[in-house]
C-alpha cells in the first residue's frame, strides 16, 4: 500500500478543460472545481471500492451536477485519494453510459406516451363514434346561440345508393349481398335508398375502403352510391343583451301555476265579418268558426262595405277595412305580442296585421304546418289541441314520437318554440295566441343527432301530400367564412318537394335567413336560403332596425319581426316542459311568423302554388318604417332592400290578394353561359364582364320574358375568398350584390359552381345585357374560371292579380300599385309599338293637309 495523498484541486471554475474532470455543481462558487481522480482515495479513513464500471456510489453522487447537495459537499471535503488510477480512464465510460441510460430512458418514454395515446384514441373512437353516444357530437351555447360542433369530416356506417326504378326488392336483395340493413327510401317513392352497415361503428374518422364502393358501383342496377357524412347545423336563435326589466326564464302560464289543467281546446267563437265590393255582391262568407269551448267572442258581427276590394291602386299601408275590434282573448301574454296587435294602440307603427286576416275568417284552418327541428313538446297544453301525428316523425331515431329529448339546459327546446308561433290555441288561458290558431302543427325532430344529407332530405320530404308547409329555423354555420348548402339527397327533396308536393302545386319551405350578422357573415353562402325553392325571411326589431345578428342578401324575399337591441321586446312563445318565454329571438323566431302568415294566405286560396305564394309576398310586404340605408327601387319600381327583401310581411294584405289571385304558368328556365371566361382578377382591382342575352326567344320552352329568380353560377379560385364581392346589374339597371365582403372566411378553395341568387330583379324584362363586377380586395390574383346566368321567369306578364290568359293583357301596358307608388310596366315590344304609334299620329294631320291641297 503506497503512501496516501490528498486529492488536489488542479484547475478553477474558469478553466475550460473539460478533459478527463468532472464538474461539481456546487452552490457555493469558490468550490466550483474541477477535480482529478488520478490518486488512490479514501473517504473518512474508508477506502473506496469501485463497481465493474470503475466508479461508486459517491463518486456518481458527486459527479451528477443534478444530485448535488450540502451533504455532496461536506463528503468532498472529507475525501482523501488512495484508489487505483483506473477512475481517470472510467469517466469516458461513464459519460457514454449516462448517455444511453438517457437514450433508452427517452425511447421508454416515447414508447410509453405513444401507447397511452393510442389506448385513448381507440377508447374515445370506441365510445363516442362505435356506441353512438353523443360526446363528439354536442348541443353548445356559445353567445346563447345553439350549435352543433362536428369534427371537420365525419363518416358514419350509412350510405345512400340510387338504384334504377327505386324497386324495394332489388335495394333489399343489394344490401344483403353486401352485408347492409336496408332501412328504407329517403324520400318516399323515389330511387336513392339508405343502407346501414351491420359491422361498422355509427360514426368514423375515416372513409370506407374503396373496394366496397367499387363492388357495389359495378352492380347493374346502381347509378350512384355515397357515404353520409355529418353535417354542422345551427340553430338560428339568439338572445339580445336584455334591460334591466327584462328577464330570460322561462313563465308559466297562470293556470299553470295553480296547478290546474287547461280546458282542450280547438278552436274559439270568432263571428266573421261579410266583405264586400262596391257593388254589394258577397266575395267571401263565414257565419261562425266552429266552437269546442272558450269565450273569446267579438263583441259583435261587422259588416263592412263602400271599399272596393279590387282596387290595387291605393295606398297599401293602410287597411283596407277598419280593424275588428273584438274581445281580447285570455291567454295571458296576449297583451306582449306587440307585433300582432300594437296599432291598436300604436297606429303610426307597424304590425303584422293578422287581426284583419282573422276577421276576414282565416285562421290556418285546413292548412298544416310542420317545424323540422330538434323535436316538438306535443303534450303542451297549448299545442296538444292543434297537434298533428301525420305531420310529426323522429328521424334521429326513426320513430313515430317527436317529443324533444330533455336535459338540465332545455337545449332542445327550440322546435316547441317555433311551434307556439304558428298554431298556439287560441283564449284557452294559456301562453300566447298562435297566428294560425286553427292550423294543424307537426314536428319533425332530426337536429338532436347526426345530421346528414339523408336525414335532411327524409325530413323535408316527409308525408309531403299531406304537410303544406315546412318551418326551418336553421342552416349551416353562421360564422362569416362556411359556404355550404344542400347536397345530392337534399337538393333531390327541394325539387321533388316543389314539383309534387301538395297535390302538385308544391310544398312550401319557409326558411330562416341566418344570424351571422356580427361576423358580417353573407345569408348568399347559405345554400338554403340562397335557394329558389325557399321563401327566405330576414328580421325586424321592434323598432324597424337591422338586428345586430341579421344578415344581408339578395336572395332575402321579405321580413317578418324579431328580436333587437337591449330594450326592445321579442317574441313571446310557448316552450318545454308545459311553459311559455317572452325570449324567442333571432330569425329563427321570424320564419315561424312567416309559416302563420302562409298558413293563413293558403286557406284564403287553397289552389296556390309555391311560386304563387312569392308572387303575392313580393307584391304585399310592405317597406314603411323598415329603416334601412340600401332601400331602392327595382327596374319595375318596387321597393328592395338587401336586409329587408321586399318589406314586412301583411297578413291582412295577403289574404285579400290571395282570394283573388289566379295562378302563374310553369316556371320557365333559361341559361346564358359567358364565353371565355377564364379572366384574372388583379388584387386590389375589379373585373367587368358583360353578358347580352336574347332570354333564349328561339326556344319555347325556356323563353323567359318576365323574371322571377335569377342566378349567378361562379367558379372562381382565390388565395382568400372573404377578400372577393361580386355584383350583378340587370339591363333594367338593379345592381344586387350577390357576394359582400367576409372578413372572417380565410377558405383558399374559392367556389366551386356556386349559385348566387337574388330577387332584386322580380318583374323585369329580361332582355339585355347584364352585368358581372367581381372586386378583389386581397394582397393577390384571382382567377374567374366560369361564370353561367340562369334566369328563371315566365313568357307572359303576371297582373298585379296574377295571370291573365288573355294574350293582350301581356302585351300591353297594366296599371298598378305597390306600397303607395303606382308605376308602369310595359314590355320591349310593347314600348316600341307604342312609340310607332305615336309617330303615325303625328304624321295624320300633315297627310289630311296634303290629300286636301291635292
Amino acid at each position: 500500500m503506497g503512501k496516501k495523498k490528498e486529492c488536489r484541486i488542479l484547475k478553477s471554475f474558469e478553466n475550460n478543460d473539460f478533459k478527463n474532470t468532472n464538474y461539481l455543481n456546487n452552490s457555493d462558487s469558490s468550490k466550483r472545481n474541477f477535480v482529478t481522480s488520478e490518486f488512490p482515495c479514501s473517504l473518512n479513513g474508508q477506502s473506496i471500492s469501485l463497481d465493474k464500471n470503475g466508479t461508486t456510489d459517491i463518486f456518481n453522487r458527486l459527479s451528477n451536477p443534478f444530485k448535488f447537495s450540502s451533504q455532496n459537499d461536506q463528503e468532498f471535503n472529507n475525501l482523501k485519494i488512495n484508489s487505483p488510477s483506473s477512475l481517470i480512464r472510467s469517466q469516458k465510460e461513464i459519460q457514454k453510459r449516462n448517455k444511453q441510460i438517457y437514450a433508452r430512458w427517452r425511447r421508454s418514454t416515447l414508447n410509453q406516451l405513444t401507447f397511452l395515446l393510442f389506448i385513448f384514441l381507440f377508447i374515445f373512437q370506441q365510445h363516442s363514434f362505435c356506441l353512438g353516444e353523443d360526446n363528439l357530437i354536442r348541443e353548445e351555447s356559445v353567445n346563447s346561440q345553439q350549435q352543433t360542433f362536428v369534427p371537420k369530416r365525419v363518416y358514419t356506417n350509412q350510405w345512400a345508393v340510387k338504384i334504377a326504378g327505386g324497386h324495394q326488392e332489388q335495394a333489399d336483395e343489394l344490401a344483403s349481398k353486401y352485408g347492409f340493413r336496408n332501412l328504407g327510401p329517403v324520400i318516399p317513392g323515389g330511387e336513392f335508398f339508405l343502407f346501414e352497415s351491420r359491422t361498422l361503428g355509427k360514426r368514423s374518422l375515416r372513409k370506407v375502403r374503396r373496394h366496397l364502393h367499387s363492388s357495389i358501383r359495378r352492380e347493374e342496377n346502381v347509378v350512384w352510391l355515397e357515404q353520409q357524412v355529418v353535417k354542422k347545423r345551427v340553430k338560428r336563435d339568439f338572445l339580445a343583451p336584455l334591460s334591466p326589466h327584462q328577464s330570460n326564464q322561462n313563465i308559466h302560464s297562470p293556470s299553470l301555476l295553480r296547478g290546474r289543467r287547461p280546458p282542450g281546446i280547438s278552436s274559439v267563437n270568432i263571428p266573421i265579418l261579410k266583405p264586400i265590393i262596391a257593388d254589394g255582391s258577397v266575395i267571401q262568407h263565414a257565419d261562425y268558426v266552429e266552437n269546442n269551448g272558450g269565450n273569446g267572442e267579438m263583441e259583435e258581427d261587422y259588416f263592412m262595405a263602400g271599399d272596393d276590394f279590387l282596387d290595387m291602386n291605393r295606398v297599401q299601408d293602410r287597411a283596407y277595412y277598419a280593424r275588428m275590434k273584438f274581445s281580447v282573448p285570455n291567454d295571458p301574454f296576449w297583451k306582449d305580442m306587440w307585433y300582432l296587435h300594437r296599432r291598436d294602440d300604436q297606429p303610426d307603427e307597424m304590425d303584422h296585421n293578422v287581426k284583419e286576416a282573422w276577421a276576414l275568417g282565416y285562421t290556418g284552418r285546413g292548412v298544416v304546418i310542420t317545424i323540422l327541428d330538434d323535436g316538438l313538446e306535443r303534450t303542451h297544453h297549448d299545442l296538444a289541441a292543434n297537434y298533428d301525428p301525420d305531420a310529426s316523425y323522429d328521424v334521429n331515431d326513426r320513430d313515430e314520437d317527436p317529443m324533444p329529448r330533455y336535459d338540465y339546459a332545455d337545449e332542445n327546446r327550440h322546435g316547441t318554440r317555433c311551434a307556439g308561433e304558428v298554431a298556439a290555441v287560441f283564449n284557452n288561458s294559456l301562453c300566447v295566441v298562435g297566428i294560425a290558431f286553427n292550423a294543424k302543427i307537426g314536428g319533425i325532430r332530426m337536429l338532436d343527432g347526426d345530421v346528414t344529407d339523408a336525414v335532411e332530405a327524409t325530413s323535408l320530404s316527409h308525408n309531403s301530400q299531406h304537410i303544406d308547409i315546412y318551418s326551418a329555423s336553421w342552416g349551416p354555420d353562421d360564422d362569416g367564412r362556411t359556404v355550404d348548402g344542400p347536397a345530392t339527397l337534399t337538393k333531390n327533396a327541394f325539387e321533388r318537394g316543389i314539383t309534387e308536393g301538395r297535390q302538385g302545386k308544391g310544398s312550401i319551405f319557409i326558411w330562416a335567413s341566418g344570424n351571422g350578422g356580427k361576423d358580417a357573415d353573407s345569408c348568399n353562402c347559405d345554400g338554403y336560403t340562397n335557394s329558389i325553392h325557399t321563401l327566405s325571411i330576414s328580421s325586424a326589431t321592434e323598432r324597424g332596425n337591422i338586428p345586430w345578428y341579421s344578415e344581408a342578401c339578395s336572395s332575402t324575399l321579405a321580413t317578418a319581426y324579431s328580436s333587437g337591441a337591449s330594450g326592445e321586446r321579442m317574441i313571446v312563445t310557448t316552450d318545454l316542459r308545459d311553459s311559455c318565454t317572452k325570449t324567442h329571438t333571432g330569425t329563427s323566431a321570424s320564419a315561424p311568423l312567416a309559416a302563420g302568415i302562409a298558413a293563413l294566405t293558403l286557406e284564403a286560396n287553397q289552389n296556390l302554388g309555391w311560386r304563387d305564394l312569392q308572387h303575392i309576398v313580393v307584391r304585399t310586404a310592405k317597406p314603411v318604417n323598415l329603416r334601412a340605408g340600401d332601400w331602392r327601387l327595382n327596374g319595375i319600381g318596387r321597393n328592395v332592400s338587401h336586409s329587408f327583401g321586399y318589406g314586412l310581411l301583411d297578413a291582412g294584405a295577403m289574404v285579400r290578394l290571395a282570394k283573388v289571385w289566379r295562378n302563374v304558368p310553369k316556371s320557365k328556365k333559361c341559361r346564358a353561359i359567358y364565353p371565355n371566361p377564364y379572366k384574372t382578377i388583379p388584387r386590389g382591382n375589379r373585373l367587368h364582364l358583360q353578358l347580352y342575352t336574347d332570354v333564349c326567344a328561339d326556344k319555347r320552352d325556356n323563353h323567359v320574358k318576365y323574371l322571377e329568380h335569377v342566378q349567378a353560377i361562379v367558379t372562381l379560385s382565390a388565395p382568400k375568398r372573404g377578400d372577393i364581392q361580386i355584383y350583378l346589374t340587370s339591363p333594367r339597371g338593379t345592381r344586387s350584390t350577390l357576394l359582400a365582403k367576409r372578413q372572417r372566411d380565410t377558405s383558399r378553395t374559392g367556389f366551386k359552381d356556386w349559385a348566387f341568387m337574388t330577387t332584386h330583379n322580380w318583374g323585369e324584362s329580361a332582355y339585355g345585357t347584364w352585368s358581372l363586377e367581381i372586386d378583389n380586395d386581397g394582397l393577390d390574383d384571382a382567377e374567374l374560371l366560369k361564370w353561367e346566368l340562369v334566369l328563371y321567369g315566365t313568357d307572359v306578364f303576371i297582373g298585379p292579380t296574377g295571370f291573365e290568359p288573355s294574350s293582350a293583357l301581356s302585351e300591353r301596358s297594366v296599371q298598378t300599385s305597390h306600397n303607395g307608388d303606382s308605376f308602369t310596366d310595359s314590355g320591349v315590344e310593347q314600348r316600341s309599338i307604342r312609340w310607332i304609334l305615336v309617330f303615325i299620329a303625328s304624321l295624320l294631320p300633315l297627310l289630311i293637309g296634303l290629300l286636301v291641297l291635292s
